[in-house]
């Protein structure tokens, strides 16, 4: 899987299913939320059902999403694009806009609307890559075939916009629509680099030893927040090493950072030696909202959070038994839209779902 979003690999097991609509009364059976999430949580909607959906984005505008989905005859993760409303309140229909080659991962709009970004393993080969190896453990994937692309969010015109040696993806995009931010092998650690809308003027931020990754710029694109793992001892360190030639990384132990959107003032958000991911940005710069199985270390019991950007008030937001993650605002901070295994036909079956924000 890619680092930061190939659910399937978060939850060691892929369930089958269709991405297909179901009316809109079988949303309605069931309560989509907890109790103890109508804290903040209101009016939730089942928008995909069946299979894997994971890292679904709002477009700029917040009428659409893009996401990615596997399972039935989608063999490994491809892009799809939905609106996060319909006129008649059915359930909104997926389109493909990848290749339907290879895997995709992190999908994101351009903020102009007219463009997508994403990342493929199209051009490398046009099967699934292969699954890790799991007799090392719980572990993820480094595809080096990874590469990011643009196109119109129909998917045509297709362009390439990285073709150094390894892996490039987790790319996301400033708010002006000038930056793109990602995570590359280029220099032969995981780190995070930024580069222009168009590929070029690329700059690395991070090169402390182990993973950076996961970036999201803030809505004033003055910071950024990600994730990271940074061996400390003699044992950690050949561990990491010893797994990355392998195209492998550990994902017990990431903690969210922030630094500047130049790589500097680097700053540890979380202390809790869990596995803490997908953090994203309050529109208010001044809260960040992640995933972690703090709760339960070591499990795939994830649940959303929220933060301080400084690390103080951190604050539950759901409680459901099982898989919450892949969270992000809408520009205006009133809904929230996130992956999450509840309400699900099958074991493990990852669904997106949106509600009303709260404070």
């Amino acid at each position: 899987m890619p680092i930061r979003i190939t659910v399937a690999f978060l939850l060691l097991a892929l369930a089958t299913g269709l991405l297909l609509a179901r009316p809109a009364s079988d949303d309605n059976t069931v309560s989509l939320l907890l109790p103890a999430e109508q804290r903040h949580l209101r009016n939730a909607r089942q928008l995909t059902f069946g299979g894997q959906n994971a890292e679904a984005y709002f477009s700029a505008d917040d009428k659409q999403l893009i996401f990615q989905h596997a399972g039935g005859n989608v063999a490994c993760d491809q892009m799809y694009i939905m609106p996060v409303s319909t006129p008649d309140g059915s359930p909104p229909k997926p389109r493909l806009v990848s290749t339907g080659k290879g895997r995709t991962t992190c999908g994101y709009f351009f903020p102009s609307g007219d463009r997508i970004l994403y990342s493929s393993t199209h051009l490398a080969s046009p099967e699934c890559p292969p699954k890790p190896d799991y007799s090392h453990g719980y572990v993820w994937p480094v595809y080096a075939g990874y590469d990011i692309f643009t196109a119109r969010p129909d998917g045509s015109d297709l362009k390439r916009l990285t073709s150094t040696p390894g892996y490039d993806a987790e790319a996301t995009i400033s708010r002006d629509g000038k930056k793109i931010v990602f995570t590359s092998m280029r220099d032969g650690d995981l780190d995070i680099y930024t580069m222009n809308a168009d590929g070029t003027g690329v700059r690395r931020l991070t090169s402390e030893l182990g993973y950076d990754g996961g970036p999201f710029f803030s809505a004033d694109g003055k910071k950024i927040v990600y994730r990271a793992h940074h061996p400390k001892t003699p044992e950690e360190i050949a561990r990491y090493k010893d797994l990355l030639k392998q195209g492998l990384i550990e994902p017990a132990n990431f903690e969210i950072w922030v630094m500047d959107a130049d790589g500097s003032h680097k700053r540890q958000i979380t202390h809790n030696g869990a596995a803490n991911f997908a953090p994203f940005w309050h529109p208010d710069g001044k809260r960040i909202i992640f995933a972690s199985n703090m709760g339960e270390p070591g499990s795939r019991n994830f649940d959303l959070y929220i933060i301080n950007a400084d690390g103080s008030g951190q604050e539950r937001i759901t409680f459901h038994p099982d898989f919450d993650a892949f969270p992000m605002f809408s520009s205006d901070g009133k809904k929230l839209v996130w992956a999450s295994n509840r309400n699900g036909k099958q074991p493990h079956e990852t669904n997106i779902f949106i509600a009303e924000w709260v404070e």
